[in-house]
């Protein structure tokens, strides 16, 4: 195979389009090209409105390869490299199963990883399936009743069940493909292999997770929902037993805690078993909208029912801290995601399609450990959940709070919405967010938001809506752990977005892998 870089096409292209390209740069005959696929898909819009669909793909040829690069001189071929990520076999049955607390991305593939090697790991989640969880949240949206146990943070596939679904990461790692390869097997679509920015949508990822599962148990894992870990036993520094809400004592030498970052009662848990753990910095703010619309012809410079509903993803440093934008959800829509009675929290998501009226993101403030008005390790999560509070009782409901962009700059409660439409349900109540933000979050929104306005027109547009808070976006704490992965109690392998190394679906699903693996390691003794 052929891999060339770099072609360019208007967005009303087709396959054969694609072809000859390819043809006429290695300059060759379009019957000599035998198949392509596409290894990368991405929306080039910086001389707006000439908007252009980059492709790298692998071409497969008649002839000697390196021949035809050579002579096409074509700097953008090159012979396509080999890559691929082998699953790591351990060839020695433990005598107590590894277990993986939380079926989020990293315990997904962590356990996933576990099952493949032969190991037949079991899975403690706290929450419900997939579909009894919809159920559940759909339940919330519609009548405001939340079930603590089984909500947007908690059960099957965790939070980013209930998200965009979005699969890029800033890392460069060999297990991406992989990853990838595996939701499609369960049911994504497969624009997701070469998309540069790919997502699968809360209405497909609803499907996946459980195709995940079932893959596992078909590797000779299980799977108990509704069942949480409540504590620990320890014997010399190292792991020996669980301690379950059904009751049961589970012994168990080996455990990946991946209990995502919700997982307040854990955290508190595993603080009063003195497990290493330390504050880390993080951010909050809230959720913002704007019509698709306007962020479309802000980043494309026209309308075009070809091109896909556009993103963007902004950074302002200011002087007292970062602002910076969040899961950003194109076409999605602002959702409940409490997991705590008396608190209200903010997500956004979107459905495979992003077909909604509405954009929205998370805007966000960054805070370090030294800023936090609680002080220890869970200092921040205090915080937190004092934030949440503060949001409840704007309505004395999970109504969250919101107001319009003009009117949070000017200082005024807002009473009502002007152009957009706040998608968030139970539904809002609309005020001043100053009574709900602290000072240090407000004051970096209103800095910000003029000069992001800069970046991408329309962004400070007075109709814009706030809903307020978002303060889940990534965990106040983190369980510390050593080069081998684990924690100073041997056999506890802290992993994924909870225990504060990831940020989002695929990076979390890497580290769970990566700590599989080093489970796996250490059960060789290597």
């Amino acid at each position: 195979m052929i891999r060339i870089r770099d072609i360019a096409l208007p967005p009303e292209h087709n396959v054969s389009q694609l072809q000859f390209e390819a043809a006429q740069l290695l300059k060759i005959a379009n019957s000599k090209v035998r198949g392509l696929k596409l290894v990368r898909r991405s929306v080039d819009a910086r001389k707006k409105p000439d908007v252009k669909i980059i492709y790298t793909i692998d071409v497969m040829v008649d002839g000697n390869e390196e021949k035809i690069i050579r002579r096409s001189g074509c700097k953008r071929a090159s012979v396509a490299p080999v890559s691929y990520y082998k699953v790591p076999k351990c060839g020695i049955v433990p005598p107590k199963r590894p277990v993986v607390v939380g079926f989020g991305p990293a315990g997904i593939f962590a356990a996933l990883i576990l099952a493949r090697a032969g190991l037949k790991p079991l899975v403690l989640e706290r929450g419900e399936d997939a579909q009894s969880r919809h159920d559940k949240v759909e339940r919330f949206w519609t009548t405001g009743r939340l079930d603590p146990k089984s909500n947007v943070q908690f059960g099957e596939g965790g939070a980013g069940t209930f998200s965009d679904g979005k699969l890029n990461t800033g890392v460069n790692n060999p297990r991406i493909g992989w990853i990838l390869e595996q939701f499609v097997k369960c049911g994504a679509r497969e624009n997701i292999l070469y998309d540069a920015k790919p997502h699968v949508g809360t209405d497909v990822l609803l499907k996946v997770v459980q195709n995940l599962r079932r893959t596992i148990i078909d590797l000779g894992g299980e799977v108990r929902f509704n069942t949480q870990v409540t504590g620990i036993r320890t014997d010399s520094g190292s792991l020996t037993g669980l301690e379950l809400s059904t009751g049961e004592i589970l012994d168990c030498d080996n455990a990946i805690f991946a209990i995502g970052h919700s997982a307040r009662d854990t955290f508190e848990m595993l603080h009063d078993h003195q497990i290493p753990m330390e504050p880390k910095p993080f951010a909050m703010g809230v959720r913002i909208e704007h019509k698709q619309a306007m962020v479309d012809m802000a980043q494309y410079g026209c309308v075009n029912p070809v091109l896909p509903p556009a993103d963007y993803k902004l950074v302002r440093h200011l002087e007292d801290g970062t602002v910076y934008t969040f899961c950003m959800c194109p076409g999605g829509y602002v959702v409940a995601a409490a997991s705590e009675e008396g608190r209200v929290v903010t997500n956004g998501m979107s459905y495979a399609d992003r077909d909604g009226e509405n954009a929205n993101a998370a805007l966000l403030v960054t805070v370090n450990p030294e800023e936090f008005p609680y002080e220890g390790i869970l200092g921040g999560m205090r915080w937190q959940r004092e934030i949440e509070e503060a949001a409840y009782r704007v309505s004395g409901s999970y109504r969250a709070p919101a107001q319009r962009v003009g009117d949070f700059l000017e200082g005024k409660t807002s009473t009502g919405p002007g152009a957009v439409q706040p998608t968030y349900r139970p539904g809002v109540t609309w005020c001043d967010l100053n009574g709900v933000l602290p000072e240090k979050i407000s004051r970096s929104l209103k800095e910000a938001l003029p000069l992001l306005d800069g970046n991408l027109a329309g962004y400070s547009d007075p109709d814009a809506v706030l809903t307020a808070p978002e303060t889940r976006s990534s965990s106040p704490v983190r369980i510390v752990r050593g080069e081998d992965r684990q924690s100073a109690l041997r056999g506890l392998y802290p992993s994924g977005e909870g225990a504060g190394y990831a940020g989002g679906i695929m990076s979390a699903a890497i580290d769970g892998m990566m700590s599989a693996e080093a489970l796996i390691n250490a059960l060789k003794g290597e």
